[in-house]
């Protein structure tokens, strides 16, 4: 019985916490969702986008070991601003997408859609909410 509780709760609490898709932005390639009460975005599988304090208007400051750590959510070739989503060349030759100038990335540590690790690391990496 006590299993069964367990189990119960833990079903719930995931149920709780997993992303609930609301709509598709920046031409599919992002996504709102709700997690545990905020409208946060997230690619098109449902995996967590964080955004950088360090980063200036449309530009990324994230190279190298921090792009290792945080990769940039890439833009296809030939993708386009769409509403409050621009894309932003980045030094190495590759595009990403950013959300009202503010580049987009994902954390390392985030394995599955809704988690939401990377919020508050180092006290410059917060969630991208809508």
């Amino acid at each position: 019985m006590l299993i069964r509780s367990i189990l119960a709760g833990a079903a719930a609490l995931a149920f709780l916490t997993a992303p609930t898709l609301a709509q598709e932005l920046a031409g599919g390639a992002v996504k709102a969702a709700d997690i545990a009460g905020q409208t946060v975005l997230t690619d098109a599988n449902g995996m967590t986008l964080y955004i950088f304090d360090k980063d200036s208007e449309n530009v990324s400051n994230c190279y190298d070991q921090c792009a290792a750590n945080w990769p940039p959510l890439l833009a296809d070739d030939g993708a386009t601003a769409d509403d409050a989503f621009s894309v932003v060349e980045r030094t190495d030759g590759t595009s990403m997408w950013a959300y009202k100038g503010a580049p987009l990335y994902y954390w390392i540590n985030d394995t599955q859609p809704g988690e939401t690790t990377g919020d508050g690391v180092g006290g410059v990496w917060h969630l991208a909410v809508q």
